[in-house]
């Protein structure tokens, strides 16, 4: 007997991934399980993001255009799940009537024991069925967020601060990195809060040590900090262990005292100054990854001169700009929007055109150095690799000419020959 096709479509963060590929663990002995395809399926999970409104536009385009073929009879059954629905559930239920379950952000076991319609274990699930290259994944170290920023979402979606307790998630990371996974990259709306709601104080640093005594993993990554609180440990065993990549994402939103005042960041202009310089101190090779809102209530141009300032002072390896957008339910939407959208698309255009030229200069720098390179793919005439320094979808890459066959997953040792703003091109020198 044939076995139905599930196909689960994820959109929006790492996060969201990560749930998704916890839920096909649980539903892959009933089902062939697809991620995000376009072929033929019985049964389709949409996975959505309700963070900003182009991710909401995206996820409601998505579950109309699945709710379509639900109609037509092309697939049998419908469900939706994460963030969209967690926040407006009623709505999506009173208008989209093809859908065959919405859920939030409940746990996985809840959503597979209504697809599958049998009991489901409520323990954690420690398995996954990957949607990345099986060379990497991503592992969610907690849920939720203690933090109250006056522009985001995520507490009134995911709530508080919960962190997974230690013992599941070397667990995890052993059948991961049993499974073939050789870069680690973890991910959390606050890293650095890891273990105080469980532990009473954070144990990120026992963490990353601990997951870089498993046998397999050749990088470890790590994603989505906050500049409050960012313990020295953590940067030190950064430097020392060749395991843990010069690498963080931190989003640091602004630099006017002001704005991040109103932001409800928690940090002012001298703290986040101090910040970076620490963490360059410790790791004077590391690539810095951060975002930046512009159109904030309130941002003058003096305050947007300012942040242009600051980047140029600070030269980050890594930046990302994003127009202030209002999220119901948050401080900031209570406040006037009074930048118009004009003006923030501008501003988004000019603080990136900074982060460009300055994104060139670094990659020039790099020409005639021997870097690590992980291959990730290949695409027509050439290999896409990475190196300790880019993380997966987001970051630079490194082209290599596809004249000589190399292996998808495998590390090799590459020489920059050219740069370009956000790429460089290179040639393998050791295998």
């Amino acid at each position: 007997m044939r076995k139905p096709i599930l196909n689960i479509v994820t959109l929006g963060c790492s996060k969201n991934k990560v749930d998704s590929e916890h839920l096909a663990a649980l539903l892959q002995h009933r089902y062939v399980i697809r991620h995000d395809s376009d072929r033929k399926s019985d049964v389709v999970v949409i996975n959505t993001c309700g963070f900003i409104g182009d991710a909401q536009e995206e996820s409601i385009d998505t579950i109309l255009e699945y709710a379509e073929l639900r109609k037509q009879g092309k697939i049998s059954k419908l469900y939706v799940t994460g963030c969209l629905s967690q926040r407006f559930r009623k709505d999506l239920q009173a208008e989209i009537h093809e859908v065959d379950g919405f859920y939030g952000v409940e746990s996985v076991n809840l959503i597979a024991a209504d697809i599958l319609k049998e009991d489901v274990k409520p323990e954690y699930c420690s398995h996954r069925v990957l949607s990345t290259p099986s060379h990497y994944a991503y592992l969610k170290i907690s849920e939720g967020c203690n933090r109250r920023c006056a522009f985001c979402a995520i507490p009134l979606i995911r709530g508080g601060h919960v962190s997974v307790p230690m013992e599941h998630l070397l667990e995890e990371a052993r059948q991961l990195a049993k499974n073939g996974v050789k870069e680690l990259i973890l991910i959390a709306q606050d890293l650095t809060y890891y273990g105080i709601d469980l532990y009473g104080k954070t144990r990120i640093v026992e963490l990353v040590k601990s997951l870089g005594e498993i046998v397999g993993f050749e990088w470890i990554r790590l994603h989505y900090g906050y500049p409050l609180g960012f313990p020295d440990e953590l940067l030190n065993l950064m430097r020392e262990n060749p395991k843990i990549c010069h690498y963080i994402d931190l989003p640091l939103q602004h630099i006017s005292t002001h704005l991040l005042k109103a932001m409800r960041r928690g940090v002012d202009r001298e703290q986040t100054i101090g910040f970076v310089n620490n963490v360059r101190k410790h790791v004077p090779d590391i690539a810095f990854r951060t975002t930046f809102i512009v159109g904030f209530p309130g941002e003058t141009e003096a305050d947007f001169e300012e942040l242009c300032q600051f980047v140029k002072d600070m030269r980050f390896e890594r930046a990302g700009v994003f127009a202030f957008s209002p999220e119901a339910g948050t401080p900031a939407y209570e406040m006037p929007d009074d930048v118009p959208d004009e003006v923030k698309q501008d501003r988004v255009e000019r603080l990136m055109s900074i982060q460009q030229d300055i994104s060139l200069e670094i990659n020039g720098k790099r020409v005639g150095k021997i870097e690590k390179v992980l291959i990730d793919r290949q695409e027509g005439d050439y290999y896409i690799g990475r190196t300790q320094y880019d993380s997966p979808e987001v970051d630079d890459e490194i082209l290599i000419s596809a004249e000589n066959a190399l292996e998808i997953g495998r590390f090799y040792q590459v020489k920059i020959t050219q740069a370009d703003y956000f790429d460089c091109y290179g040639e393998v020198v050791s295998r």
